[in-house]
């Protein structure tokens, strides 16, 4: 029996590619302004469309080009799409809207080609346009040589550019545009989409399921398509989130609910059961660390701004992260985030995928008892303020000390002839005796003449150059010496040691 032939299948993504300005999503200031310039008839040289892959910049620059050339533009300024013009546009087979990939034609000799090119007369439309995809993948030296001819082309002439990366066109090229930022689109939106889709396709899913679609695609409404394509392609009955999570791979968000409770129980052992089922089920690791940041980003969110947790998740999603979110302090949700965001870098490059699994999880399940140096520091303050501080009628002085010279012992080397005094406490009020000491001190070295001194047979041997300096010293009146500070710092060596022996004497 021969196969009935099908008819060709067209993906979703281009199958419901907005025809018009007002099938576009989340992008109305755009469409506004847009609208406003086929008005007017303001229309610039060149316009530049940024923003993440799947937001519709491509899309922006067909529709423009459409409403431009169309020959019965309606009342709301929007391409008729039955005209020659725009059928030719949108099947790919104009001649006089050219669609260049910037990344295929990046050199100079291409641009050269296009300036060649940009004065011959249009086939039958109003406006020759070139749409360049990519326009940052263009060379210097491409640039350059589109300058002239993109601030003055002939009146005839449009460009519309495409880009995920504008920072990386020159200023020059910008400044000769009209540059549109292009939003993400939330996922609120992409879920109608998707909802309107599945209604035109004749196709049961749940709600859980579109939620799920539409938040893995990050703001794209190429990559929501692409995935509910796939979804589709699985599905033969009813689709719902389990089914989701299965055909793309997603780690089960009760997983994650159970490892909340096992961190708060400190179940170390939970951390190889969990690794053990991640690999069993073949789960890609990148796939479960970003939906493990994920979760614990739900669950800071929480806990700083319970208001801004996204609509996009079930009730019963909702409740679970409510009652996770009681698990955790604060701190230690801060602290999980971090830890993840350093470790999933290094994870692409770790060689034994499953002992990191195993490491990482068993962080978590300690991070627990884990004490920030902040946290610390507050709880040191809460405990002075507990205890309180001395009362000035409690405050008993600390005794004086007294500090009573150590006599200096027969040796060799000379680092220990200036020992460290011994320090003796004893609560004394009038120190009279180390009065007279001092006192005294001050006066031989006031009244001290050099040349008498002599060195007291308590001090160790001399060496040659010491002796040799010594000497010298003795050949200085008294008058300089007072005024030099080696010289005081000796005359003071030297009295202190003949004090201490008559304070000897009488004792």
């Amino acid at each position: 029996m021969e196969n009935t032939p099908r008819k060709s299948y067209q993906i979703i993504s281009r199958r419901y590619r907005p025809d018009t300005f007002e099938s576009i999503i989340g992008q109305e200031a755009i469409v506004t302004t847009l609208k406003n310039a086929l008005r007017s008839s303001m229309l610039a040289n060149a316009y530049l469309f940024c923003g993440s892959r799947g937001v519709g910049k491509t899309t922006f620059a067909r529709l423009f080009a459409k409403a431009l050339n169309c020959k019965e533009l309606t009342k709301d300024l929007e391409p008729c799409n039955s005209c020659s013009s725009c059928k030719e546009i949108s099947a790919g087979r104009s001649l006089d809207v050219l669609e260049i990939d910037g990344a295929s034609n990046r050199g100079i000799d291409d641009i050269r080609q296009i300036n060649e090119t940009v004065g011959y007369a249009t086939t039958g439309s109003k406006y020759k346009i070139y749409i360049i995809d990519e326009v940052h993948m263009l060379t210097k030296e491409a640039f350059n040589a589109l300058l002239k001819t993109l601030e003055e082309p002939p009146s005839n002439v449009k460009f519309f550019f495409a880009t995920t990366e504008p920072h990386k066109i020159p200023q020059t090229i910008i400044s000769r545009c009209q540059r549109f930022d292009l939003q993400r689109i939330t996922p609120e939106m992409i879920s109608r989409k998707l909802t309107a889709i599945a209604q035109d396709l004749n196709i049961q899913i749940e709600k859980e399921a579109l939620r799920l679609v539409s938040h893995l695609a990050e703001g794209s409404l190429r990559d929501a398509e692409s995935l509910f394509d796939q979804v589709i392609c699985y599905a033969e009955g009813p689709i719902d989130a389990d089914m989701v999570t299965s055909i793309l791979g997603l780690t089960p968000r009760s997983l994650l609910f159970q490892l909340d409770r096992a961190i708060y129980e400190g179940q170390k052992s939970h951390a190889f059961e969990l690794a053990g089922q991640l690999f069993a089920s073949g789960k890609d690791i990148g796939h479960f660390m970003e939906g493990l940041m994920e979760h614990f980003r739900l669950i800071l969110l929480l806990k700083t701004h319970p208001a801004a947790l996204p609509s996009s998740l079930s009730e019963h999603d909702q409740q679970q992260y409510q009652t996770s979110a009681a698990l955790y302090s604060e701190e230690q949700a801060l602290h999980i985030l971090d830890f993840l965001m350093q470790w999933i870098q290094q994870l692409a490059k770790f060689p034994f995928k499953r002992i990191g699994i195993e490491m990482i999880l068993l962080h978590l399940l300690r991070s627990r008892h884990h004490l920030s140096i902040e946290t610390l520091v507050q709880r040191l303050t809460d405990l002075e303020k507990k205890l309180g501080t001395p009362q000035s009628s409690d405050f008993t002085p600390p005794p004086r000390v007294k500090e009573v010279e150590k006599p200096l012992p027969k040796q060799e080397n000379k680092e220990k002839e200036t020992s460290t005094p011994l320090v003796q406490t004893e609560n004394v009020k009038t120190p009279k005796v180390e009065e007279k000491l001092l006192q005294a001190l001050k006066n031989k070295i006031a009244s001290a003449d050099l040349t008498g001194l002599q060195t007291p047979p308590s001090l160790p041997q001399e060496s040659k150059i010491e002796q040799e300096n010594r000497s010298e010293t003795k050949e200085i009146n008294p008058s300089s010496a007072q005024k030099s500070p080696s010289h005081y710092d000796t005359l003071l060596r030297f009295a202190a040691v003949e004090l201490e022996g008559t304070a000897h004497k009488k004792k």
